[in-house]
């Protein structure tokens, strides 16, 4: 490869797998929940298929986690600053944190952040 970057999707369509087997759900089981078909969800977590932004709202509901979560794994919103992107960026691959933990890490980070932008921390 001649410099290019690894494409998000292919990236956010193993993100996506890893989250569904941590919730311990089956393709299946999943798709149905976000009411799309098994092939189409197992072609976004292979990276062949571009998920919108409402699939990937669903899917978001389907896995317990913020729907931020799953755009900023796809490269669909840039978090604004660099230190919290490095941080949410850890957290979301620590694959040792369920979904449900991850979202309320980033939460209790951020929250952490806006006390001390007031001058509060």
């Amino acid at each position: 490869m001649s410099g290019s970057r690894p494409d998000p999707y292919v990236n956010l369509g193993k993100f996506i797998k890893r989250q569904r087997e941590l919730a311990q759900l089956s393709v299946r089981q999943l798709a149905d929940m976000c009411g799309i078909s098994n092939p189409y969800l197992s072609q976004i977590e292979r990276g062949l298929r571009t998920p919108s932004s409402m699939i990937l709202q669903s899917l978001s509901k389907g896995l317990r986690m913020s729907a931020e979560t799953l755009y900023a794994q796809a490269g669909i919103i840039d978090p604004q600053d660099a230190e919290e992107s490095d941080v949410v960026k850890a957290v979301l691959q620590d694959a040792d944190l369920s979904a449900r933990q991850r979202e309320m890490m980033i939460d209790i980070y951020r929250s952490f952040r806006k006390v001390n932008e007031v001058g509060g921390g």
